[in-house]
């Protein structure tokens, strides 16, 4: 909660120069594959609509960014690497930042950093 705080935060401060996308992947932690014993009922996404139920779930959270989904072929998470999460700043297509993998090396505050470079 307090990661999506966070971003949330980001979105709040930098919305005036920086346009925010959560692209909702392949489930990392599926209850039908490898999860935690205190993780959300989330199986893996068999098909589009599943995808689009489990979405739901972070929607009800009222992001305050657009979402979309990735392919059912998982075309986004693979070329990003994006798997379990991860922060990008892209500026006119080329990568200006990208962030190391989540949970654990998640840092919306480096996302601070690189945004607030462009707001000065």
């Amino acid at each position: 909660i307090l990661k999506f705080d966070q971003f949330q935060k980001l979105i709040e401060d930098f919305s005036s120069i920086a346009d925010f996308l959560i692209i909702y992947i392949e489930e990392a932690h599926a209850t039908d594959g490898w999860a935690f014993a205190n993780n959300i009922d989330i199986k893996q996404h068999r098909t589009l609509q599943n995808r689009m139920e489990a979405a739901q779930l972070l929607m009800d959270r009222k992001p305050l960014c657009p979402i979309v989904l990735d392919t059912m072929d998982n075309q986004t998470s693979k070329k990003y690497a994006a798997l379990p999460e991860r922060f990008y700043v892209l500026l006119e297509g080329k990568i200006l930042f990208k962030g190391d993998p989540g949970p654990w090396n998640y840092h919306p505050e480096e996302v601070r950093a690189v945004l607030e470079k462009f707001s000065r």
